[in-house]
């Protein structure tokens, strides 16, 4: 059976408090090709997006900043020495994206953590976590979590600078 259409103000209004921070999202539809997530604000993260698909923005209210990698070749799929699954990135420039209130913005596919130390001459990783995402709202929140409260997992194995717990 087909879903009525949605009005999104009214659902915005109906349904802010499940879009509190530190993640502040809902899964509005989950199709298995494509997944409709609204997320509210303030979110101030420092991780990178890599996505295994497209991802849509549409700012509906105020703005956002978007970080990304541009133009990185992505290579293999590696272990990580805490024996996660990390993807190879070779190359690219950290960029970082606003999109304004009534934009839209279609990132190209590929949840990564960047050292920001300008001595690297390419991408570092100092985390990554992959894992079978069929719950956003709940399975993205004890990440960003434990980045948040596990110094340990902020610090860059190459130069050992400790990235901010946002």
């Amino acid at each position: 059976m087909l879903a009525p259409p949605l009005n999104l103000p009214k659902w915005l209004e109906e349904n802010a408090d499940r879009l509190k921070p530190p993640v502040g999202n809902f899964c509005l539809y989950d199709g298995g090709d494509f997944t409709v997530m609204v997320v509210g604000g303030p979110n101030s993260r420092n991780d990178y997006h890599l996505n295994e698909t497209e991802e849509w923005f549409y700012q509906y209210k105020g703005h956002m900043t978007l970080k990304v990698i541009d133009n990185a070749k992505v290579g293999e799929r590696v272990k990580t020495k805490d024996g996660l699954d990390a993807i190879s990135v070779e190359g690219g420039e950290f960029r970082e994206i606003t999109i304004g209130e009534g934009e839209m913005f279609l990132l190209p596919d590929r949840l990564r953590w960047y050292c920001q130390n300008p001595k690297h001459t390419s991408p570092t990783i100092i985390r990554e976590v992959a894992f079978h995402c069929s719950d956003l709202g709940t399975q993205l929140k004890p990440l960003i979590n434990e980045w948040m409260t596990t110094p340990e997992l902020r610090v860059c194995p190459d130069c050992g600078q400790q990235a901010e717990a946002k």
